[in-house]
């Protein structure tokens, strides 16, 4: 399956990073495409909780909602 989210508070590289480090933590993804130009990241999964990729990216300091 694949989940889109657009991810605020994304200023550089390293956020990018933070950003697919804090996605891949939520069990059952597989993989993160993080755009810092789009502000988004599209989450391959094996029906992981979309919720619990959104608390993940919060509690790092990204601000998310689903696309």
């Amino acid at each position: 399956m694949i989940a889109r989210l657009q991810v605020s508070g994304m200023s550089c590289q390293n956020c990018v990073r933070h950003v697919r480090e804090a996605l891949l933590s939520v069990p059952g993804v597989a993989s993160a495409e993080v755009s810092l130009e789009a502000g988004s990241a599209e989450i391959v999964h094996e029906d992981a909780d979309i919720q619990a990729m959104i608390a993940a990216l919060e509690d790092e300091g990204y601000p998310a909602a689903q696309a």
